[in-house]
């Protein structure tokens, strides 16, 4: 097994990677971007078709270079994807594809990053693997009868993989309505679970134009680790889903889509059974249960009592030169939105290059774009 070494490695190409990359870039430090992905914005492009970003290309783009989109527009999955594939080409970014990291140690003052028969060493390390990774379903979904199509909303895609029958949507958040709208168009269509709240206006109205410029101020500067509102909502954040945002309770409604604010939590006869007993006959279920951070690969001890990483705004506390970006209310909501994470990037960047000057590292010259 060979060994790389590295000033800095950054494992992750989306948006908290090339971000940080940008930043780096600009100190003239000397790093790499690892991905597990064939192409940069993969992660993008395997979401359902359908997916449109819920804020307007203008709060959508990365330090340096702005989503190439009207200011107004709702870019689509692909465009994402597009779009940072072509940032980080005008940028030239250091990414290698095509590396899935399964492994990161520590070793004296540096850090062993592996990647299969791969290994890599550098002194600094930035995890922006993104927000959430594993898909979260039930345990219960193996007892249900093998002839329903169980989806979950990572694998979903459209409405095409779904068999003649009912569809059962389980999770109301914002991704649960928006496939439950569309599934409802070709099949009847059930959506179960609690409604946290939803968006009073419509997104894409007159009145976002007024509202979502005060929306993101807060989800810069108000919701954020150093207020008690932003410490309340990290919390609610990162252990919840979201509200609903684009799709509506009336918009399923008119779609004639039936709400259950009851949750599944049992198998009777091999169908679905909520809390409160109700049995639904159905050939689909998909599972709009959200995902959990997986830090299993890391073996070093980084996560708290909540289960995330331990941080501030971005630096471990305990092992000099860890970095994280991209996680849910690294500083403020804003830390896991495609336009909110450089900020957090910035930060980190720039303690990497005060770190690098402080141990007599010299910067290498910006590579040319």
């Amino acid at each position: 097994m060979s060994t790389e070494r590295f000033d800095t490695i950054v494992i992750g190409a989306g948006q908290a990677g090339l971000a940080t990359g940008y930043h780096l870039a600009e100190r003239g430090q000397q790093f790499v971007i690892l991905d597990a992905h064939d192409r940069v914005g993969d992660v993008w492009r395997e979401r359902f078709d359908s997916l449109r970003l819920y804020s307007p290309a203008q709060y959508d783009g990365l330090p340096g270079w702005g989503i190439p989109a009207p200011a107004w527009s709702w870019p689509g999955k692909d465009e994402v994807a597009d779009y940072f594939e072509a940032y980080a080409e005008r940028f030239a970014l250091p990414v290698r594809t095509g590396v899935t990291v399964d492994g990161l140690t520590r070793l004296g003052d540096r850090y062993v990053v592996t990647a299969g028969t791969d290994r890599y060493e550098a002194g600094n390390v930035v995890v922006a693997s993104g927000t959430w990774q594993t898909p979260v379903i039930p345990d219960l979904a193996d007892r249900l009868d093998p002839r329903i199509r169980q989806l979950h909303s990572s694998d979903y895609h459209n409405p095409s993989q779904l068999q003649d029958g009912p569809v059962l949507v389980v999770g109301c958040s914002h991704s649960g309505a928006d496939i439950a709208l569309e599934a409802s168009r070709s099949h009847r269509t059930t959506i179960c679970g609690p409604v946290r709240g939803e968006v009073p206006f419509d997104l894409e109205g007159r009145a976002a134009h007024v509202v979502i410029p005060i929306m993101w101020f807060m989800a810069n500067h108000v919701l954020t680790e150093r207020t008690p509102v932003g410490r309340k909502m990290r919390a609610h954040v990162r252990s919840g889903g979201g509200p609903l945002l684009r799709v509506k309770r009336a918009d399923l409604s008119a779609a004639g889509v039936e709400h259950f604010p009851a949750k599944v939590t049992d198998v009777r006869d091999g169908r679905p059974v909520l809390d409160d007993g109700t049995a639904l006959d159905v050939r689909n279920v998909i599972w709009c249960t959200g995902f959990r951070k997986d830090t299993t690969w890391i073996q070093i001890p980084v996560t708290g009592a909540d289960g995330w990483p331990e941080q501030s705004r971005g630096v471990s506390p305990d092992h000099p030169g860890l970095y994280f970006v991209g996680l849910p209310f690294l500083q403020a909501f804003a830390s896991m939105l495609t336009g909110g994470v450089g900020r957090d990037a910035g930060y980190v960047a720039k303690h990497i290059a005060r770190r690098q000057s402080r141990a007599g590292v010299r910067p290498s010259a910006p590579t040319p774009t």
